[in-house]
């Protein structure tokens, strides 16, 4: 079989390992679904191409080859352990959040303050806490999953809560793009679950979005945080406020 073959093959047992369909292929690279299938039945793409469905994929062009891309490693969330040390050690966290959000490594080190030695040491750190393969003196390949996610009850919720979350709350909000609206409302049930579903087709938006701009070179990107939150609740003064019972 040829090498072209090999590759497509693989393509497509890791579309169908990884639950993907044709169409939400397509529309990860901006291209019509009769490509998508076209590209994956006869081959012929160009290495651009197959760069930018690897990316998709979340796999590196050699992990597809060697076959190192079963899903069941990826990591979804990481333990409780491993999120007490990275909030035991900053940096650590730092090349976290950096690595998974599709950082070069040139990009962090031209970024950040940090002279190679300990940059060298922080990324084995991680590789013996399982969070990414080290290969020094560059190799860096991330185990997290592309929906990672951060534990709900974990040490790095507890983290941002305490204290990321009230240092972006306290700021201005009037750059062009920023926006902050507090809502407060009653609703019936089934309403609350239309909220929430569209909550996470926002999330689904901005984390897309995400991916695909990590194309571009780091002097066209900003950062930019989203904080999106629904529950049952009422204001303390208020509730104080409230009728009681006889």
């Amino acid at each position: 079989m040829k090498g072209s073959d090999l590759i497509v093959k693989a393509l497509r047992a890791l579309l169908r390992e990884r639950g993907m369909t044709y169409r939400a292929l397509a529309a990860e690279l901006g291209v019509s679904e009769p490509t998508v299938k076209r590209d994956l039945s006869r081959g012929g793409f160009s290495l651009h191409r197959l760069d930018r469905i690897c990316d998709a994929l979340d796999v590196s062009v050699e992990d597809l080859l060697l076959g190192r891309h079963a899903q069941s490693a990826a990591l979804t969330q990481l333990s409780d352990a491993q999120e007490r040390a990275l909030v035991r050690e900053p940096t650590l966290l730092l090349l976290t959040y950096l690595l998974v959000n599709d950082w070069k490594l040139g990009e962090i080190t031209a970024t950040f303050a940090l002279d190679e030695s300990a940059l060298i040491r922080a990324l084995l750190r991680l590789d013996a806490l399982h969070i990414i393969d080290f290969r020094p003196p560059k190799r860096i390949r991330k185990l997290t999953a592309r929906n990672f996610s951060w534990r709900s009850d974990g040490p790095v919720h507890d983290f941002f809560v305490s204290r990321v979350a009230p240092e972006f709350l306290s700021g201005r909000f009037d750059a062009a793009a920023d926006q902050l609206h507090f809502l407060g409302g009653l609703l019936s049930a089934a309403s609350a679950i239309r909220i929430k579903a569209a909550i996470a087709r926002l999330v689904e938006e901005f984390d897309k979005t995400a991916r695909q701009d990590a194309r571009l070179g780091l002097e066209s990107r900003d950062g930019y945080s989203v904080l999106l939150a629904l529950r049952q609740w009422e204001y303390s003064a208020f509730t104080r406020l409230r009728r009681r019972n006889s």
